[in-house]
């Protein structure tokens, strides 16, 4: 019973799609400012529906970084609602000319963006996805089914039912943006076998979903992976920004995956910059564990094992590492890194540009925190994740990372000789 529902909600979500190219960018526009009137007018129903999740979340005693991504209080809700006009106001990508020709025999060639098609999305904890993969999509010309995680179950569906209402408000198939209300795992697993229905999929959330999808999937994956993301103190990182950027990085929202899980220092100015960078995580109440040359300098904290090198912690715990140069720091991170947010503190023009061009991973920073790795922040509007991929979208994703494109060939009745 629970495979042809998923089945039946798919396949709905995939005729819909040839119904969105029938539309114009007014009426997407449209339903986009009827959602937020929607969303400002319900805030304190998403509020008590939040709550119930919260609720539910604080008894299964989940971690409070955890907690905080489940939380929509009036901040958050207007973040979505900014995020909702954001999108708005971005001209759709659908239709772009990317390039044209003209072949001698009077061929004209054009390579055209067009949408995916129908996208599934897979996420966990945070229910402010619900709505940024909605208007992306729509945005996109993309139908999309959401399948959120069972901490957000009560948040998410009540914000589906609000962009199913602006979508029908504005005479839009509401099956554009579906949405499966089941917590069976088994639910995920039909899912992704509906590459009859699906396009691509997309999943965030935690190390195993990602296994899970990426091994289970017959479909395309764009993968929202770990953020094992790492900080890397040079030799002539100016100290200030050292303190206040790692600080940022690791405390201002740790539960997120552009937060920083591992901080690298040189060991020629580590003696100089790691008892100050403790007292501020001692004020935060951070757990750091440390490598034989960390506990040299620090020597009340914790060891860090192999394993930690490789661990998302999402919580208030920091992995630090002394190495002997930049090239080690390199190694490290392109060894241990999850391909997300990378970043280096120099005042050193050359050992910037070097990261810049040798660290294997979606964003590189100089100078700046990798909580920036957003695609709100990045001028996107909202994204559907932070691809980690190579292929075929890589960093935050917004509209046009959810188009491919198409070759447009007008003749005059040339035939091939």
């Amino acid at each position: 019973m629970l495979k042809e529902k998923i089945e039946s909600l798919c396949k709905k979500a995939h005729q819909s799609f040839f119904s969105l190219s029938k539309i114009g960018e007014d009426r997407i526009n449209a339903t986009l400012e009827g959602l937020k009137a929607l969303i400002d007018k319900n805030r304190e129903k998403i509020k008590e529906f939040n709550e119930i999740d919260i609720k539910k979340a604080k008894e299964n005693n989940l971690k409070s970084a955890l907690i905080d991504r489940l939380l929509l209080n009036d901040k958050r809700i207007d973040g979505i609602i900014e995020a909702v006009e954001t999108v708005k106001k971005l001209k759709s990508p659908v239709g772009e000319v990317i390039d044209g020709w003209r072949l001698e025999n009077g061929l004209k060639i054009e390579k055209v963006r067009v949408p995916i098609g129908t996208i599934g999305i897979i996420y966990e904890s945070r229910p402010n996805v619900t709505v940024d993969a909605a208007i992306l999509c729509l945005k996109s010309f993309n139908s999309t089914v959401l399948k959120g995680g069972k901490e957000a179950i009560n948040s998410n569906k009540f914000l589906v039912e609000l962009v199913k209402e602006a979508l029908i408000k504005n005479k839009i198939d509401e099956n554009a943006v579906s949405f499966i209300d089941e917590t069976d795992r088994n639910a995920v697993l039909y899912m992704l076998k509906l590459d009859k229905y699906i396009d691509t999929i997309v999943p965030r959330g935690g190390e195993g979903l990602i296994k899970f999808v990426s091994e289970n999937a017959t479909m395309p994956v764009i993968k929202h992976d770990k953020g094992l993301c790492h900080t890397y103190i040079d030799k002539d990182a100016d100290m200030e920004k050292a303190l206040n950027i790692s600080y940022n990085a690791k405390v201002q929202r740790p539960g997120v995956c552009n937060a920083m899980e591992t901080l690298l220092v040189h060991e020629s100015i580590a003696e100089q910059f790691l008892p100050k960078f403790k007292q501020m995580m001692d004020e935060a109440k951070v757990e750091l564990r440390g490598c034989p040359k960390t506990l040299k300098i620090l020597p009340d904290i914790k060891v860090a094992t192999d394993k930690d090198w490789d661990e998302e912690y999402l919580d208030l715990i920091l992995s630090i590492k002394v190495v002997e140069s930049l090239d080690e720091a390199i190694e490290h991170i392109n060894r241990h890194g999850s391909k997300h947010s990378e970043a280096i503190i120099t005042e050193n023009f050359t050992n910037a540009e070097r990261f810049l061009d040798e660290v294997d991973a979606s964003c590189v920073y100089v100078n700046a925190s990798t909580r920036f790795t957003d695609g709100g922040v990045f001028g996107f509007g909202a994204e559907i994740g932070i691809s980690t991929n190579k292929l075929h979208a890589r960093g935050p994703a917004g509209l046009k990372e959810l188009t491919t494109y198409k070759y447009k060939i007008i003749g005059n009745g040339q035939i091939r000789e």
